[in-house]
């Protein structure tokens, strides 16, 4: 089950922490997505991806900002991915990443602790 599929489960669409107890699927499937934001490098991947005008940026743009080899770097992509928060397309040679904002805005709602 997705991320998505799993908030939107919870109490109203975006319930935060606060509102209930995690279930065991919930707990697991974002802690998937907080170790894939974890490691310092995807961290920086997924902002330099999401704060990139226009939202998109190709697998050639990351690659040389980092002191890392093309294939870790699509590792990392890879995992980015598979946790939900960025999504690609192949054009010709090239991969183009763009972050997946519906993701991101429900996990920083689950994050959400209502004013006291």
């Amino acid at each position: 089950m997705s991320i998505q599929e799993l908030l939107d489960q919870r109490e109203g669409c975006c319930a935060g922490l606060s509102a209930a107890p995690l279930a065991e699927a919930e707990a697991a499937e974002l802690a998937r997505v907080f170790k894939a934001l974890g490691d310092p490098v995807r961290l920086r991947l997924l902002s330099m991806i999401a704060s990139r005008e226009g939202g998109e940026m190709c697998v050639c743009e990351l690659t040389p900002a980092f002191d890392l080899a093309q294939p870790t770097i699509s590792h990392h992509l890879k995992l980015l991915r598979q946790a939900g928060l960025i999504d690609c397309e192949r054009r010709g040679t090239w991969v183009y990443y763009w972050a997946l904002p519906s993701t991101m805005e429900r996990l920083a709602a689950v994050l959400r602790v209502p004013q006291r």
